[in-house]
């Protein structure tokens, strides 16, 4: 397939995923293939996460430059915006591990079927979102303990998100529907793309018209100068090209889900069902209640460093987005390992699931270990072309340093996780990160945070995800993640 997702000959990753498809037995594919089918759908999900964090990080570094406040009024509303983000996430996974198993057991037209009740599902769960964002959106800043100075550009930023949130909503089920048929190379690129397109607008929003000295040349560069609200609308602007490039992807040219075109079953939308929101609803709602007690952990852990000052807050967040260029990587073999094993489950093989399982985390281990040591190394420089202020760039850097030694337990959970939705255990695994969210980084944040400031807070987090990681390597091994019907066969 090329990029826009069209159908141009069966390619090997193809050609493997096909092996993979229609319950044919553990033979089919040899352990060397299924490593090769691993890498081959793990590497564009890497270096679209690659190049999604590149972007935050000089997106954060461009609102950097306007100061601490800046930076501060992001970081104030951020974890909000990702308890957002998680509930999208949350809904359109609930349709896509679907499709998964449906393609895996060769049930395209049921896997088209799915989509289109996805999409009216989850535009009225976009609407809603956005609805309740915007209400917030005025006094949010303030709940959360921001200081006067930073809280008028935090809630007109968290503003335009919310205004966002439908065609975000949209989005994630359109990247999830073509991952989990197997097309994780399209929605890699137009992320990625949509990433740089960010970047473009930004320069364009947040600065004032300048003008550059180029070898001798005056280069005047447009701009509107609104600062933290043109960060906000250089990322809407960003998702509403992304809308039509995955639209396009998903409706015209996607083999197993292509909707235009197609006679006899009808439009692009269909009004749910009975059997499918029930299955949604069963492999949804236990993520999206984790993301939002995560979440809630998340703005806790906002509370508790808003004391420690204006620097503190700017270093946590844009700390933050510098770690993500450890811990995104995972997040793209997670992406393969949930279709890796959904279609494996789809297909009735369980042999070939915990194979699977087992490849991807290895290579996501692998992976975010070499990051961490890069991390730590790369602290000072990464901080640095963030921020100029030495004391946010002292504090981050010492932040960063701490989270490196957690990069590998980090790797374990984020790509069991991914491994057990595939699986459609999605359950446990919720209750796993809530238990060491609340019970081992907060508890150990409000404990070392007043003695040690921000470098307790991470502190508090490199242990709670060292402890996460070991249990769900635990459960992995276990195989109670496979589902009750596929453990009980031989």
């Amino acid at each position: 397939m090329d990029w826009t997702g069209k159908d141009t000959g069966a390619s090997r990753t193809d050609r493997l995923l096909e092996k993979v498809r229609g319950g044919e037995a553990s033979a089919g594919i040899s352990r060397r293939e299924q490593l090769e089918l691993a890498v081959r759908l793990s590497v564009p999900a890497i270096l679209a996460q690659l190049s999604s964090i590149l972007m935050e990080y000089i997106d954060s570094s461009m609102v950097g430059r306007l100061g601490a406040e800046g930076s501060a009024a992001i970081g104030l509303v951020a974890t909000t915006t990702w308890l957002f983000w998680g509930l999208c996430a949350a809904a359109a996974t609930g349709f896509s591990v679907q499709v998964a198993h449906l393609v895996g057991g060769r049930d395209a037209a049921g896997a088209r079927g799915v989509l289109r009740q996805g999409l009216v599902v989850c535009a009225a769960i976009g609407l809603s979102l956005a609805a309740l964002a915007a209400g917030v959106s005025g006094r949010l800043p303030l709940w959360l303990g921001g200081e006067a100075a930073i809280c008028g550009d935090a809630s007109r930023y968290f503003l335009v998100f919310a205004l966002t949130l439908p065609v975000c909503m949209i989005n994630r089920l359109m990247s999830g529907m073509l991952r989990c048929s197997g097309n994780i190379k399209s929605p890699s690129l137009i992320n990625a793309g949509m990433c740089a397109l960010d970047v473009v607008f930004n320069c364009a929003l947040i600065f004032p018209t300048r003008t550059l000295a180029v070898g001798g040349w005056a280069l005047t560069l447009p701009g509107a100068g609104l600062g933290v609200l043109g960060a906000a609308l250089g990322t809407a602007c960003a998702e509403l090209v992304a809308f039509v490039l995955l639209g396009r992807a998903l409706f015209f040219r996607s083999v197993h889900l292509r909707l235009v075109g197609r006679k006899g079953e009808g439009g692009l939308c269909r009004l749910p069902t009975r059997a499918v929101c029930v299955r949604a609803v069963r492999l949804g709602a236990p993520i999206a209640l984790e993301r939002a007690v995560m979440c809630g952990a998340y703005i806790c852990t906002t509370l508790i460093v808003a004391p420690l000052g204006m620097c503190a807050i700017a270093a946590n967040a844009l700390g933050i987005v510098a770690e993500g260029l450890c811990y995104l990587p995972g997040y793209g073999i997670s992406e393969a390992a949930t279709t890796l094993v959904g279609q494996s489950v789809g297909a009735g093989n369980k042999g070939l699931a915990r194979g699977f399982a087992r490849i991807t985390v290895l290579m996501g281990v692998g992976v975010m270990t070499v990051m961490g040591v890069l991390l730590y190394v790369c602290a000072p420089l990464m901080m640095g072309v963030m921020t100029p202020v030495q004391e946010i760039i002292d504090l981050g850097t010492q932040a960063l340093r701490i989270e490196a030694f957690a990069e590998p337990c980090f790797a374990l959970a984020i790509v069991c996780y991914g491994a057990f939705v595939g699986a459609g255990d999605t359950l446990v695994p919720s209750c796993i990160n809530w238990g060491t969210m609340w019970l081992v980084r907060i508890s150990l944040s409000l404990l070392l945070a007043p003695r040690m400031g921000l470098a307790g807070v991470w502190l508090a987090m490199c242990i709670e995800l060292c402890v996460r990681g070991l249990i769900y390597l635990a459960r992995l091994a276990s195989g109670r993640w496979i589902p009750a019907k596929l453990r009980q066969t031989t």
